[in-house]
């Protein structure tokens, strides 16, 4: 094995996590550097195990709730404190970049629309074609108020 693959292995090998392998134990015995590296580590281990952590001071947890309460009870971190205060402001500006947005893109769907033309096989003057003309253009006849403008100046001309 080379020196790489076990410097990875030791802190498993030296906490007693992962079982010796005959391989890793060749290594160990021939490359003084590694078994250098795994004495420094079983070394670090036995000290951290005889390593006791200190007791927290009675009335540390009164003393760190009071100070919670202190800092709670003082002005508002200045970091981002001002996103607060622009808060409407920056509502009402994304509502209008919306609002504008669909505008937009209403407009350039209508510029996109293709607009209805007269068919090559409908033959204008016969009742077919007619018929064809009236169903193919009937959203334009729809919207349309010139055809009653000119019905109603027919009447009137009609009926002086």
């Amino acid at each position: 094995m080379k020196c790489t693959e076990i410097r990875e292995m030791l802190p498993d090998l030296a906490a007693g996590l992962a079982p010796a392998e005959p391989q890793v134990n060749e290594h160990l015995r021939t490359c003084i550097g590694c078994a250098a590296r795994l004495d420094d580590f079983r070394k670090t281990m036995a000290l951290l195990d005889e390593w006791q952590a200190p007791e927290p001071s009675p009335y540390f947890d009164v003393r760190l709730q009071a100070r919670l309460r202190e800092e709670a009870a003082k002005e508002p971190a200045r970091g981002f404190a001002w996103i607060k205060v622009l808060r409407p402001v920056m509502a009402a500006a994304l509502a209008v970049i919306v609002i504008v947005g669909a505008a937009v893109v209403r407009l350039e769907e209508k510029k996109h629309q293709p607009t209805p033309g007269p068919v090559a096989s409908i033959v204008p003057g016969t009742p077919v074609g007619d018929l064809q003309a009236l169903d193919q253009n009937h959203d334009i006849y729809s919207d349309s108020d010139l055809l009653d403008d000119l019905q109603t100046q027919e009447d009137v001309n009609a009926n002086p």
